[in-house]
């Protein structure tokens, strides 16, 4: 038996990184899956390698800042498998520039695709699982949302959005029986950070961790899962750190007896 086992979820930004491996955990867990991703072919990958494994899966294409194509995953989702129980906001874009030379249109893309998306595609689906009084929403955060850093003015405040949306959304969702909570990593080997963080950003998040080393993608997923699970029936409004002590730390030297 699974831990979510006869649970419908639906995933985004699945092709890929820390979505692809929430969905494949989520499915070794006994849930159905929805893989979606602006890659199709990338989706196609994930669901395909639930299928392997013996799972259910489906894969699709969207966009999660264009509101028509958000109703139509959630509607195609409840076509095919009559339910939501799960919804998992991955999608994401990243971006690195200087306050100052961040265009307009690279603020609105990540906002777009970060905080918008987020919203889109959890009203959609907020309005599925309130017909049943049941369901859980996790969004992906970032420590970047709680923390100032250089070059995270776009980024950071999309993730700032996040947090403060997965607050309001659990306070008036609760009457439905439907929680609402977030995961905040902070540095994670991925795809993504493989080619974003020189050896330079690299060197300086180890020295601020405690734990000294990046998360991997199965930590997170370990997390979700968590509270994806009847163990986290009575948490919502919470932010779970997984940043290996990251947010906790200060100054950080070897102390000398």
């Amino acid at each position: 038996m699974g831990r979510l086992d006869q649970r419908v979820a639906l995933v985004t930004g699945a092709g890929r990184g820390i979505g692809r491996t929430i969905a494949v955990r989520f499915a070794r867990e006994g849930a159905s899956l929805v893989a979606a991703d602006l890659d199709a072919k990338n989706a196609e990958t994930t669901a395909a390698q639930i299928v392997r494994a013996g799972g259910r899966a489906q894969s699709r294409a969207v966009d999660v800042g264009v509101e028509e194509q958000v109703e139509e995953l959630v509607a195609a989702t409840v076509r095919d498998w009559d339910r939501i129980d799960l919804l998992v906001n991955v999608a994401g874009v990243g971006l690195t520039r200087l306050f100052v030379n961040t265009t307009l249109e690279q603020w609105e893309h990540v906002l777009r695709v970060n905080l918008t998306g987020c919203f889109l595609c959890s009203r959609a689906v907020a309005r599925v699982m309130s017909g049943r009084r049941s369901g859980k929403i996790i969004n992906i955060a970032s420590l970047s949302g709680q923390r100032g850093g250089t070059g995270r003015a776009a980024y950071g405040a999309s993730k700032a959005g996040v947090s403060m949306l997965t607050k309001v959304m659990a306070v008036e969702l609760a009457r439905y029986g439907i929680t609402v909570n977030e995961i905040a990593p902070g540095p994670v080997n991925t795809e993504m950070t493989a080619v974003t963080h020189d050896e330079a950003t690299r060197n300086a998040y180890q020295r601020l961790i405690p734990m000294g080393r990046y998360a991997e993608r199965g930590e997170i997923a370990d997390a979700a899962v968590f509270l994806a699970s009847s163990e986290a029936d009575f948490i919502t409004g919470q932010t779970l750190n997984v940043d290996g002590g990251f947010g906790a730390a200060g100054l950080l030297f070897d102390l000398k007896e």
